[in-house]
């Protein structure tokens, strides 16, 4: 039944660049990388999952954020290293549709996870005697149940909206990785409304978040204003530094890449702003959140300490 709407059967990735004497040095870069994403987040899961001091609703969070940003780097990135050392980096349409899912499950997961962490702050600072009720282990699921269910809902809109296309003759995808604009430009047939649903979509992934983070650091803002002390200051913003970088570096390159038309953006320049927040995020994330957080620091030195005791 699938076959009837499309008779390319194969794409192409054409990678990131197609200048020969960059490849093998761009393989061990982005090899290296993640390498680092890799271990950063793994020793973040690690820390948090077997700390019981850690075990608590900011870490949580972190401890699900360490695992998306795991899950979606491993989506796209060893087949991005295949397009640096193979003549062709062919990718079955299946195969296509599946990185593409999974790829927008855990982007769009990350988005909401990252505004489930604002609001937690939020209570943290703003409400700090009723914290332990209003996050509790059952709301903090509960969040973490809406995070996943709105990360498949989109990812399986964007990937039923460019699997219902026809793709005829030309196959190369002009990226590293089954994005959907790169996709629209292979299809045969009006991709007007494909690209309006593609923009709803990320309006909601996108927009839902980002207003929950503005509301939820709006109030902090004004919580924070109110503290006298100018230690009670510093520590509320020392508490927030590290989330406020991090929703920086992923929303401002996701909404450059995906909140204009494909017109209008460049797909060279969509590439960059992709691989910054699928490669260079995932790897910065728990890099941040160690080397600016008292407690993860903690938690590794005592780790490290107890591993060296034994």
């Amino acid at each position: 039944m699938a076959a009837k709407n499309f008779s390319v059967t194969e794409f192409i990735l054409a990678g990131l660049t197609d200048q020969p004497g960059l490849q093998i040095p761009l393989f061990f870069l982005f090899l290296a990388f993640y390498m680092v994403t890799v271990v950063g987040n793994l020793a973040l899961i690690t820390l948090i999952g077997f700390n019981s001091h850690l075990h608590t609703p900011m870490y949580f969070f972190l401890f699900n954020l360490s695992l998306i940003d795991l899950c979606y780097s491993t989506t796209i990135t060893p087949k991005m290293l295949t397009s640096f050392v193979s003549k062709q980096n062919i990718i079955l349409h299946s195969a296509c549709m599946t990185q593409l899912f999974f790829f927008a499950f855990f982007v769009i997961s990350e988005s909401f996870i990252l505004s489930a962490m604002a609001y937690d702050r939020y209570v943290a600072i703003c409400k700090p005697l009723v914290y332990t009720v209003t996050m509790s282990p059952q709301v903090c699921l509960f969040l973490l149940l809406g995070v996943y269910v709105m990360g498949f809902s989109g990812a399986m809109a964007h990937t039923g909206s460019i699997a219902s296309l026809n793709f005829c003759a030309n196959n190369l995808v002009n990226h590293f990785m089954c994005d959907v604009f790169p996709l629209l430009q292979l299809s045969c047939n009006s991709t007007y409304v494909h690209e309006l649903v593609v923009f709803i979509i990320v309006i909601i992934d996108i927009g839902m978040p980002i207003v929950t983070i503005f509301i939820s650091y709006g109030l902090i803002l004004s919580s924070i204003f109110h503290i006298h002390s100018t230690e009670g200051r510093s520590k509320a913003f020392s508490t927030c530094s590290s989330h406020i970088i991090v929703i920086s570096l992923f929303f401002g390159s996701g909404a450059f890449m995906y909140l204009k038309p494909s017109s209008i953006l460049p797909l060279d320049q969509g590439k960059v702003s992709s691989l910054f927040y699928t490669i260079v995020v995932p790897m910065l994330n728990p890099l941040i959140y160690s080397l600016r957080n008292k407690d993860v620091k903690a938690a590794l030195r005592k780790t490290l300490g107890r591993n060296i005791f034994s």
